[in-house]
């Protein structure tokens, strides 16, 4: 389920969120659906996610410190059909 995300200072793209054990899916205002798994990013980036997700605040910005140039990121279709590798 996803729960709106915050966003405090109101300068993020990122609209919503869900949070699973292993993961952390992130939906942007353009609509799509982005998920960040303990095994394709890493459990210390994934934890860091859903630290920011929950505060509301600089969730946006560590993706795009961290992340937006990697392979960590796999598109909600994917993700939903099990094609997690």
């Amino acid at each position: 389920m996803f729960i709106p995300y915050k966003d405090i200072d109101n300068d993020s793209n990122v609209s919503s969120y869900e949070i699973g054990l292993d993961y952390i899916a992130v939906q942007f205002a353009n609509g799509s659906v982005y998920v960040y798994s303990y095994r394709r990013a890493g459990k210390y980036h994934v934890d860091r996610m859903k630290a920011l997700a929950v505060s509301g605040d600089g969730l946006n910005s560590y993706i795009m410190r961290n992340c937006c140039l990697s392979n960590w990121n796999i598109p909600r279709r994917k993700f939903r059909n099990n094609w997690i590798s």
